[in-house]
C-alpha cells in the first residue's frame, strides 16, 4: 500500500554523509530536545541511514499502541537481540501475545510481596557490605545490587553467591557493548577487536550461568517462590508451555531490565541528593520515621511516599532507556505522514519527559512534582517503562526494588563527593548513566545493616 501525504520534514544540521551523526555523538540528548521545534515528527540521518523520531506524546502513544506495524526493531534492538534473544522484550509481535500471556503471572500483584522479602534481603547484605569512608563505583554498586536482587527473585536458591556475581559482571560488559554496536556499521561490527571479544564472550557465559539454573531447577517440581519457578509451571490454553531456550531468553530479559532501569536509577538519585540537602534532610526524616533502622517490608511502601517521589522525579529527569527504536512492517502514515517498511522510528523518554509543555521547568529535578496534591501530567508524557501493548511487564517490580534499596541505602549511609569532584554527566550507552560518579560513604547510624534485620 503507497500512502500520501507531505514527506517528512529532516532536521536541519544534516552534512553530507554522516547526517546528524556528529551532533548525535557530541550531545545527543541536546539534540533530541531540539527536535520538536521542527516538528511533531522529524527525519534524522544517521550516516547513510534515515530514522524517524516522534517528537509528541500522544503521537508516540499511539505509535506504540499499534505493535503490529510498529514493532520491535531498528538498530537498538538488533542489537539487544545479540544478547537477549527472543525475550519478551525483544521479540516479534507475532511472539509477544502468547509469551505476554505465559509470563504474566510471574508478576501478579499476589506475588509481589514475596519478592519485596527477597529484594530487601539482598540489599541488605550488600550495603552492610560497605564501610566507613569507603569510595563507592555507584554505578558499578548499584547495578551490582540490583542484578543480585533480580537474580535472587529469579533463581531463588539455584545460583551461589560467586555466580550472581558474575551476572552482575557480564550484565556490566554487555551494557556496554550494545550501544557502542548500535553504532558500528556492518562488516566493522564483525571485526574481533577486544571490546567485541569481551562482549560475545559475557553473552556466552551469561547463558551458561542461566541455563545451568534451570537444569539444576527441572529435577524438582518445588515451587520456589520464584520467577523461575512461576516460568517454569506456566501453561498456555492448549496445555504447552514455554521451552528452556524461551525461559532462558526470559531470564536474560529480566536480569538485563532489571540490572539497567534500577543501577541507573539508583545512581542517579543518589547523586542528585548530594547536590539537594533539604531534600536529602526529609528523605532521611521519612526512612527513619518508617524503617526505625530494620530491614523495609511490603507493607512500608505506601508509607514512603518521598521515597518513590524521589524514583519518579529520577525516571523523568533521567530516564534509563533514553532512546529505543520500533521498526516499521508495512508501509504506512505518521501523522499523515507516507512511511515506508523497513524504517526505523525512535522515540526518547528524555525527549518527552523534557518538554516544558508536559513537564513545566523540566530541567528542574523537583520530586515535590509527583506529590499527590499537585497536578499530574497526562499519562502519555511519563513513559520510563514504555507504553502500549509492550510496556514493560517489570514496571511495578522495578518501582518497588528501587524504592526499597533506596530507603535502604539512605536509613544507613550519608554518600558525599569527593573533594573537588567535578560535575557529573550523563554517558550515554544503552542506558543514560552518570559518568565517573563515585561517593563516599559514611554510616548515619553506629550500627551497620545487616542481612538478618526485620
Amino acid at each position: 500500500m503507497t500512502t500520501a501525504g507531505t514527506p517528512i520534514p529532516t532536521a536541519s544540521g544534516a552534512r553530507p554523509v554522516v547526517g546528524h551523526l556528529l551532533p548525535l555523538l557530541r550531545d545527543p540528548l541536546g539534540f533530541l530536545t531540539s527536535l520538536p521545534q521542527q516538528g511533531d515528527v522529524v527525519r534524522v540521518r544517521i550516516g547513510p541511514t534515515d530514522v524517524v523520531v516522534l517528537c509528541d506524546a500522544h503521537l508516540m502513544h499511539e505509535v506504540l499502541r499499534n505493535d503490529r506495524v510498529f514493532d520491535k526493531g531498528g538498530q537498538l534492538f538488533d542489537r539487544y537481540r545479540e544478547s537477549l534473544g527472543d525475550g519478551l522484550g525483544t521479540c516479534p509481535h507475532s511472539r509477544h501475545r502468547r509469551q505476554r500471556r505465559l509470563v504474566q503471572p510471574a508478576f501478579h500483584p499476589d506475588r509481589m510481596p514475596g519478592y519485596t522479602e527477597i529484594i530487601a534481603a539482598q540489599t541488605a547484605i550488600q550495603v552492610a557490605a560497605w564501610r566507613e569512608g569507603q569510595v563507592l563505583d555507584v554505578m558499578a554498586e548499584t547495578t551490582a545490587l540490583a542484578a543480585r536482587n533480580v537474580a535472587a527473585a529469579l533463581f531463588s536458591d539455584a545460583l551461589s553467591p560467586t555466580a550472581r556475581t558474575r551476572i552482575a559482571q557480564d550484565l556490566a560488559t554487555i551494557m556496554a557493548g550494545i550501544f557502542r554496536r548500535m553504532l558500528t556499521p556492518p562488516p566493522l561490527d564483525r571485526l574481533p577487536t577486544p571490546a567485541t571479544r569481551r562482549y560475545f564472550q559475557a553473552c556466552t557465559r551469561l547463558r551458561h550461568t542461566i541455563d545451568e539454573a534451570l537444569a539444576q531447577r527441572r529435577t524438582t517440581d518445588t515451587d520456589h517462590g520464584d520467577l523461575l519457578s512461576m516460568l517454569l509451571s506456566a501453561r498456555d490454553t492448549d496445555g504447552r508451555g514455554l521451552t528452556d531456550a524461551e525461559i532462558s531468553d526470559q531470564a536474560v530479559t529480566f536480569l538485563m531490565g532489571g540490572a539497567e532501569t534500577v543501577g541507573c536509577t539508583l545512581s542517579w538519585a543518589l547523586h542528585t541528593l548530594t547536590q539537594a540537602p533539604g531534600l536529602e534532610e526529609r528523605l532521611h526524616h521519612e526512612v527513619d520515621t518508617v524503617l526505625a533502622g530494620r530491614r523495609p517490608t511490603h507493607a512500608d511502601l505506601p508509607r514512603l511516599t518521598l521515597t518513590r517521589q524521589v524514583v519518579d522525579e529520577t525516571l523523568r529527569h533521567y530516564p534509563p532507556a533514553w532512546m529505543v527504536t520500533r521498526t516499521v512492517t508495512t508501509d504506512t502514515e505518521i501523522n499523515g505522514h507516507p512511511v515506508q517498511a523497513g524504517t526505523t522510528v525512535i522515540y526518547s523518554p528524555y525527549l518527552i519527559h523534557h518538554r516544558p509543555d508536559l513537564h513545566p521547568d523540566p530541567g528542574h529535578y523537583d520530586p515535590d512534582r509527583w506529590a499527590p496534591e499537585r497536578p499530574q501530567p497526562p499519562r502519555q508524557a511519563f513513559v520510563p517503562f514504555g507504553t502500549g501493548a509492550r510496556k514493560c511487564i517489570g514496571e511495578q517490580f522495578g518501582l518497588i526494588e528501587a524504592t526499597l534499596a533506596l530507603a535502604t541505602i539512605t536509613s544507613h549511609w550519608h554518600l558525599r563527593p569527593l573533594p573537588g569532584a567535578g560535575r557529573v554527566r550523563p554517558k550515554l550507552v544503552a542506558t543514560l548513566i552518570p559518568r565517573g560518579l563515585r561517593l563516599q560513604a559514611t554510616a548515619r547510624t553506629t550500627t551497620p545493616p545487616r542481612a538478618d534485620d526485620r
